[in-house]
């Protein structure tokens, strides 16, 4: 993530994260709030202005932990629903022999080469979302609304309590949203 946030830092400004660091430190910034008005004034925002942010105040751990410290955080607290994220991850194979598994503070993105095409969230103690972004799908049978989970871009969701509840219609939908956004 940090690679592509500065490559889109050098897309929009020309200058590479060095460079806007070297800066920063001429400008003597001395908080977050004064470095993103700065940063503001200076055209830079979003991504590439969170990554000059972290640059100069430090990374938050969900960016410099590895993939099984952030799993394990997700399911410190819940560890009976790790089997359902193991079975969803254990599928994969079948969608598609390349695709992306992100770990991140609070969920798992699924991504394709294109864009993130599920999401597996432990939302409660009883209960893991398999956020899908399936274009006009609508919540009906076991599709439901999948409004809250993960990054905001997942359109429908299967609740799933146990790795029984991966049946083949669950595979069948993951399948499909990965082959729309692949």
């Amino acid at each position: 993530m940090r690679d592509w946030m500065a490559s889109l830092l050098q897309r929009r400004t020309g200058r590479d994260v060095e460079a806007w660091n070297r800066r920063i430190k001429s400008a003597r910034v001395r908080d977050e709030a004064a470095l993103r008005r700065w940063l503001n004034d200076n055209g830079v925002t979003g991504y590439a202005q969170r990554l000059l942010v972290w640059e100069r105040f430090g990374y938050p751990s969900f960016m410099t932990a590895g993939i099984g410290d952030l799993i394990g955080m997700q399911y410190a607290d819940r560890p009976q629903l790790r089997p359902v994220l193991d079975a969803i991850l254990g599928v994969l194979p079948e969608i598609s022999p390349v695709l992306i598994v992100q770990a991140r503070k609070t969920y798992v993105s699924l991504v394709s080469g294109r864009r993130t095409f599920a999401v597996i969230q432990a939302r409660t103690k009883s209960r893991v979302d398999l956020g899908l972004r399936i274009a006009n799908a609508k919540a009906a049978g076991r599709l439901q609304s999948a409004r809250g989970v993960g990054n905001g871009s997942m359109t429908v969701k299967l609740a799933l309590r146990s790795p029984a509840e991966l049946d083949g219609e669950a595979i069948r939908w993951l399948k499909r949203a990965y082959e729309e956004n692949a």
